[in-house]
């Protein structure tokens, strides 16, 4: 306790000896304070009080409801079986780009075969998913002839949710197998272990973590996840934030929407919890000790290379099929009716959609910046600077992160809805979600960077007496650019695909176009949705394009090189 209270006042002296730092950490817990730690302090306190008074009364009437309780089950089902398959295709796709020794040009292939989902709202599978096989689909109507086939329910979930998020696991896979030193396999190999020896003792187990991290990614993914399930599960198979939604919208039942949220969150963060365990362990790094260059990787038999590759074109090609059947419903009358050629559709969205258009390009506007600043702000604080309250500061900040959407949007709809905090209806309520929702993504990026940077360059700018902000500003700042960034390209793409929080607070004055395709699609206006998809993934390749050049322009000498502004 002496050295807990020691410690704690030499880090209050630190803090209050430069000004700037104080004003940031202050202004940082105000806003945590603000948009993270006041609408989960509401969700709970609407969940446990009736007029006043602590209660279990809410909670136990939600899960008397046995609708209610089969809705946890299938979630629970849903994001494992979503977590399982997911992680396997992925970590199927990451072992082939990294060990079966393919060219660059198919390593690119197999990089955007993974980017389209990654950069296109989460229900995009979905829309294909009825074209293909809905009543009038073209795989299973035209081409099998098969009638009155259903394309909802659990099978069609999870294989839209398994191709959604199963570039979370390649991506989270892939630079864990490349840092996999070969020499390691081959010390096996000279032991006369067999290719499928090597793999099972030694390159899967060197893996582990890597998976158990992409299982619990996907399974909070797939947890998260709101449209797909409303669109494709519907009443076959319910799932919890899709009865929160409902419950919400259509019997206009706060305290039960925010009871089946904390519902959903009591999984969320035990994931969220496991999860930050098994990043917490050192197993991703194999240290031999052996001096000299890497070896060539052998752990795949040259046969079957090819066959490995097959596979994953495959599944690039079923992915590629379902965007280019997007881009024909677009152009097209009626997929399935009638296949006269039309711009119609485009006409609609850029009439009738045309504000939810601009809505959505101005709120990712201001959100980026925002986002990215934050981010970088954060990272810097808790890893560069000594104070108190520095790793709560960083766990307070991962919690929108790590919290499904409906429990963000429920909560901030709760706790912004009345004075003396009234922004439902604006657009500050919708920037605010979208900064402390996917800012984590920018804060984990300098965190990682700025660990791998020596401080002794610091140290040198500090030694000839420059400040800590000049430091910062022409030092360190250009050294992070990457993982600013990185935090700029993920707010943005979110900003323009997301939907299971926003869905809760937009309103006549500001709308979304991920809110406008689901509207579509409960309409049964499905053209009209194709056009409002294609449109989001052209603006946002456009957009990862100028940041990627912007990057290239501004990145400082001896900055981190970055591949992806999506992890790379």
């Amino acid at each position: 306790m002496t050295r807990i209270a020691t410690n704690t006042s030499s880090g209050l002296r630190r803090l209050l000896q430069d000004p700037a730092l104080v004003a940031s950490v202050l202004i940082l817990w105000v806003l945590l304070g603000l948009f993270v730690l006041f609408p989960l302090a509401w969700l709970l306190l609407r969940t446990f009080t009736e007029g006043g008074v602590f209660t279990l009364g809410n909670l136990v009437t939600i899960l008397k409801d046995p609708n209610h309780r089969q809705s946890f089950w299938n979630s629970l089902l849903l994001a494992t079986l979503v977590g399982l398959t997911g992680t396997a295709l992925g970590f199927f796709f990451a072992f082939t780009a990294v060990r079966a020794n393919l060219s660059k040009a198919w390593g690119t292939v197999l990089d955007a075969a993974c980017l389209l989902p990654l950069i296109s709202p989460p229900f995009t599978t979905a829309i294909a998913m009825i074209f293909s096989f809905g009543p009038r689909g073209l795989i299973t109507y035209h081409l099998f002839g098969i009638k009155g086939f259903t394309v909802y329910g659990l099978g069609s979930t999870l294989f839209s949710e398994m191709l959604t998020f199963f570039p979370i696991a390649y991506l989270t896979l892939k630079p864990i197998l490349n840092g996999i030193d070969p020499n390691v396999e081959d010390m096996a190999f000279s032991l006369g272990s067999s290719r499928w020896r090597v793999f099972r003792t030694v390159t899967l187990p060197l893996t582990v973590p890597g998976l158990a991290n992409a299982f619990l990614l996907l399974f909070a993914a797939s947890l998260a996840d709101f449209a797909t399930p409303l669109i494709l599960a519907g009443n076959a198979f319910p799932v919890l934030p899709t009865q929160a939604y409902l419950q919400i919208t259509g019997l206009f039942d706060l305290k039960g929407g925010a009871v089946l949220s904390f519902v959903l969150l009591v999984p969320a963060m035990i994931v969220y919890l496991l999860q930050r365990y098994w990043i917490s362990r050192k197993s991703y790094v194999t240290i031999t000790g052996k001096a000299g260059a890497r070896t060539s990787v052998k752990s795949v038999a040259p046969w079957a290379r090819y066959p490995l590759l097959a596979i994953c074109l495959l599944m690039a090609a079923g992915i590629l099929y379902f965007y280019l059947l997007l881009l024909y419903a677009s152009v097209v009358m009626a997929l399935g009716a009638n296949h006269a050629w039309t711009l119609q559709h485009y006409r609609v969205i850029f009439t009738d959609g045309l504000k939810a258009i601009r809505d959505t390009l101005v709120i990712a506007g201001f959100g980026m910046p925002l986002g990215g600043l934050f981010g970088i702000l954060v990272g810097y604080l808790v890893t560069k600077k000594v104070f108190p309250g520095r790793q709560a500061m960083e766990i307070v900040s991962m919690m929108n992160y790590a919290l499904p959407g409906t429990i963000v949007g429920i909560a901030y709809l709760m706790a912004f809805n009345d004075p003396p905090i009234e922004l439902t209806g604006t657009a500050l309520i919708i920037v605010a979600c979208y900064v402390f929702r996917y800012s984590p993504t920018g804060i984990r990026a300098t965190v990682a960077t700025l660990q791998q940077i020596d401080p002794s360059i610091e140290e040198a700018s500090q030694g000839l007496g420059a400040g800590s902000g000049t430091t910062f500003r022409r030092i360190t700042l250009p050294l992070i650019l990457p993982a600013f960034f990185a935090g700029l390209g993920v707010v943005f793409i979110r900003s323009m695909t997301a939907i299971s929080a926003t869905i809760f607070l937009v309103s006549i004055h500001w709308t979304l176009i991920t809110v406008r395709i689901l509207e579509n699609i409960t309409e049964l206006s499905l053209g009209p949705a194709a056009a409002f998809s294609v449109l989001v993934v052209v603006i946002v390749f456009a957009v990862i394009a100028l940041i990627g050049l912007a990057l290239r322009r501004f990145r400082a000498a001896g900055a981190l090189e970055v591949t992806s502004i999506l992890g790379g």
